[in-house]
């Protein structure tokens, strides 16, 4: 496997599926797309068409089983990982699968249960933040100490605009999520509770979406992550993150790209969408799940962390139904596996 290229299966060609294809094929090193599944065979015959050597199935498992697959990035919808996983599980194939792990608590648990089964780690969880460099660096700087303790982390998480399916739970199970395992992992610490305020939602929100919404979270630490979700902000994708400790902040997400001054004005540009504002992130995380699994390892996000945000995700969506603050009960210690 060192010697040749990882033949990858890539579950899902949607946006985010048909994004990672392009990325393995002209971006990443060490790894070509083997083969494609999808439900809509003519959208996945479309990705794999220009792909030499590349097949189109319809079914993920025919995919899996395709010559020359070694392995698997799932980008399909959320309720299609569970399977997708425990399929992969069933073959020994190393997994990069899109966050969320699964959109539900109890999905989430089986698939670790599943992968604790093999006694070792099959998984990488899409987490991308982690590999982006500004949040790299905060976390080294949080780790170093030199700031004190974290106080505070404030988060923004605005799109341009939300795609008509989107409903309010998915400001928390897929949208926030990001948040909370960003909070995890730059604070190395869990969430232990979480209460969601709804104002007045802005009019230019779809009918029915509760947007937008300040998402409050306790650590197991003492800190506080306040997270501002506002999915039909208008103006561009922009996610931003401050941390205050006891002897100074940090911040990242502030756009520190081209400002042109022209014609008595003076500006520059906000990304539009996630592809376009973490698309360094998204080469770094799928080339590093390339590099640990062409040496034979796993790395990264882990399949604990996808539970963890399930649990955390979940009691968001009460919180948002009821109003009130809601504990964050993980129901077992993290498994040595994930140590």
């Amino acid at each position: 496997m060192a010697s040749a290229p990882l033949g990858v299966a890539v579950i899902g060609t949607g946006r985010m599926g048909a994004d990672h294809v392009r990325r393995l094929s002209t971006v990443i090193g060490g790894a070509r797309v083997a083969a494609v599944a999808d439900l809509d065979a003519e959208r996945a015959k479309a990705v794999a068409g220009p792909l030499e050597g590349c097949t189109a199935h319809t079914d993920p498992a025919a995919a899996m089983a395709a010559p020359g697959v070694a392995a698997v990035l799932i980008a399909s919808s959320g309720p299609a990982h569970e399977p997708a996983l425990l399929e992969a599980f069933r073959r020994g194939l190393p997994v990069l699968c899109e966050k969320p792990l699964t959109p539900d608590p109890g999905g989430a648990l089986r698939v670790l249960e599943a992968e604790a089964r093999l006694g070792r780690r099959l998984t990488q969880v899409g987490f991308m933040r982690r590999y982006d460099t500004e949040y790299v660096r905060l976390k080294a700087l949080l780790d170093g100490g030199s700031l004190g303790r974290a106080l505070f982390l404030h988060c923004r998480h605005r799109n341009a605009s939300s795609p008509s399916f989107f409903t309010t739970e998915m400001l928390i199970r897929d949208s926030v999520a990001h948040e909370v395992d960003a909070a995890r992992w730059l604070l190395g610490q869990e969430v232990t509770a979480v209460q969601v305020l709804r104002p007045r939602p802005s009019s230019y929100a779809p009918e029915g979406l509760g947007d937008p919404q300040l998402v409050l979270c306790e650590t197991s630490g003492g800190a506080v992550v306040d997270v501002e979700i506002f999915v039909n902000c208008g103006f561009g994708y922009e996610v931003r993150c401050e941390a205050v400790c006891e002897r100074g902040s940090v911040s990242t997400g502030a756009g520190a790209g081209p400002v042109v001054r022209r014609e008595g004005r003076w500006g520059g540009e906000v990304p539009q969408d996630y592809t376009e504002r973490f698309a360094d992130a998204y080469d770094r995380e799928v080339q590093a799940w390339v590099d640990a699994t062409r040496a034979g390892r796993v790395t990264g996000p882990s399949t604990w962390d996808g539970y963890a945000a399930a649990v955390v995700c979940e009691a968001g969506v009460t919180a948002q139904r009821t109003g009130g603050r809601v504990p964050v009960e993980l129901g077992l210690e993290r498994p040595g596996l994930y140590a």
